[in-house]
């Protein structure tokens, strides 16, 4: 009983949470502030969601273009209103699929791109004008937006017209998940060239999303995953107005941010305000912002992933929609829900369109959207938003003590960090001090879904393999070899953009994994630290 009292009196991060709160709890009245006003804690607009939902997203993408095509234009028809695409290891990790290195994982999580040829196959009919595409990719990052910016151009559509997100934040690579293919110092140049790019020929496009979420995933508390994510996005402002060709006001508005909500439903919402207030005070107080748009903190998230349990799995459905409903409290602007299968396989079509209806039951019934941030002025929000904010600034010091970001991940510090706080929680649900339903609080023995894996077909994968040998064959081979040379000697000129170049190769024909490699022999290859 002692046990149960006590983990029902601190948050998951271990913020300690009194029985009730009154007015003596709340902050200072300017600290709250008003929606759509500095320092955005209420919300990054005035009227909320009144004036426009959160985009509806599915992360999906699997097999072949074909079929991640034929899902995509499924979602859109079923109401969703922009896609995240997942690709699959070897995309993510710099290889093309008749690699011998990674038979066996081509288009096994996510979708196969080798070459734009690919791309054109996976956008077939969807209308890049008028729905935006979050791409969940980050050491190709530059190139798979080089892809999509030329399904753009064969397309006849406007690059200012386009809208959407790559995710492009190694530095979380380097610390939690491991799709990291150079060292920081090459890799940071390639973020900072897709954030001047975009800022230039794509204004809509967000360049970069800082992504928490894997932060989340890898085993840090809520606090950890907003400090070291806003850590993060210093390191990366501080990376191009380093440079001195660009100032905070014409590349901050296209800076968002990514996370994981979980089920400790007042923390993840105040992580959220917590979270506004602060990147608001960051990029107006250190960076020297001007324009109010620069400063407001505008993020996706998901609902699901390390949240979701095998046993009694149905519960993940009840989990979803909690984690959602936190994310619209908190203010969110992009969301996607995780389908209840998603820990045994690829979701179903059944169960992904259940995780749709999640997010369009919350939007159109429940009438949370008609209030701009109906919890402002809780005694207890609030003052867990303090609470939350004091905690994040006070790991963000530490990291900036020990060099900042980029210097704690690349050796290691911020590793053990999480891995430190991932073991506290294991050994917290395994004594049952952080109840999880089914897990291992009201427990039952019964059985483990059955749910039809996805495995790609060989003879889907050998139309992979044969589209991209028809594709070498049909391509004009000195333009290639010009192309990659060119981008070869230009990855050694600090002062070029490579996107310009990443562009030519993708109309070109090059693919994924020439163009990494000849990266690979201008920069080298990153090599993971040790941690203890």
């Amino acid at each position: 009983m002692a046990e149960e009292k006590k983990s029902l009196t601190h948050t998951d991060a271990g913020i300690a949470v009194a029985a009730v709160y009154n007015e003596n709890d709340l902050p200072q009245l300017d600290a709250i502030g008003s929606p759509g006003s500095y320092p955005y804690t209420r919300g990054n607009f005035p009227t909320g969601y009144r004036h426009r939902l959160w985009t509806f997203r599915q992360y999906s993408g699997f097999g072949t273009a074909e079929e991640s095509n034929q899902r995509y234009q499924y979602l859109l028809s079923a109401g969703g209103t922009g896609l995240s695409v997942a690709l699959d290891l070897p995309t993510q990790c710099g290889y093309d699929s008749d690699d011998p290195e990674v038979e066996g994982e081509v288009g096994r999580v996510g979708v196969a791109l080798d070459t734009l040829r690919d791309a054109e196959i996976l956008f077939d009919q969807i209308p890049l004008d008028k729905i935006s595409t979050s791409f969940t990719i980050n050491g190709t990052a530059a190139i798979i937006l080089a892809f999509y910016v030329a399904v753009a151009d064969r397309k006849g559509i406007a690059r200012e017209k386009l809208r959407g997100t790559i995710q492009n934040d190694v530095l979380k690579e380097y610390a939690s998940r491991g799709t990291w293919i150079w060292p920081p110092e090459p890799s940071m140049r390639l973020i900072a060239d897709t954030i001047e790019f975009c800022a230039a020929e794509i204004p809509r496009f967000n360049a970069i999303s800082v992504a928490g979420a894997h932060f989340r995933d890898a085993g840090a508390s809520a606090v950890q995953e907003m400090a070291f994510t806003l850590a993060d996005g210093i390191a990366y402002c501080d990376e191009v107005t380093s440079r001195g060709k660009m100032t905070i006001d014409e590349f901050a508005p296209q800076i968002s941010f990514f996370f994981y909500t979980h089920s400790d439903f007042f923390e993840e919402v105040a992580k959220y305000r917590a979270g506004r207030r602060i990147w608001a005070s960051i990029v107006r107080e250190r960076f020297g912002a001007k324009d109010e748009r620069s400063a407001m903190f505008r993020f996706g998230c998901v609902c699901g992933g390390a949240s979701l349990y095998g046993p009694q799995a149905k519960n993940n459905q009840v989990r979803v929609a909690y984690e959602a409903m936190a994310s619209v409290l908190g203010g969110v602007q992009s969301m996607f829900t995780a389908a209840w299968d998603e820990p045994f396989a690829l979701p179903s079509e059944e169960s992904t369109t259940m995780a749709l209806r999640t997010q369009q039951v919350l939007a159109y019934e429940t009438g949370v959207a008609r209030v701009v941030d109906p919890l402002g002025g809780s005694y207890y929000v609030e003052a867990l938003t303090d609470a939350m904010e004091q905690q994040i600034r006070e790991i963000m010091a530490d990291i900036e003590s020990h060099g900042g970001m980029a210097v704690a991940v690349a050796d290691g510090y911020v590793q053990t960090l999480i891995a430190e706080e991932a073991y506290s929680l294991q050994k917290r649900i395994e004594s049952g001090e952080r109840p999880i339903v089914g897990v291992n609080k009201f427990q039952t023995e019964e059985p483990v879904p059955e749910v039809q894996a996805y495995e790609m077909n060989d003879d889907n994968y050998q139309r992979q393999i044969q589209r991209l040998e028809s594709v070498k064959k049909e391509r004009d081979q000195d333009a290639v070899q010009k192309l990659l040379a060119k981008l070869q000697h230009s990855a050694g000129e600090k002062d070029i953009n490579l996107m310009p170049i990443l562009i030519e190769c993708a109309h070109a024909y090059c693919t994924v994994g020439e163009m990494v490699k000849v990266l690979k022999e201008a920069w080298g290859e990153f090599d993971q630290p040790a941690v203890f």
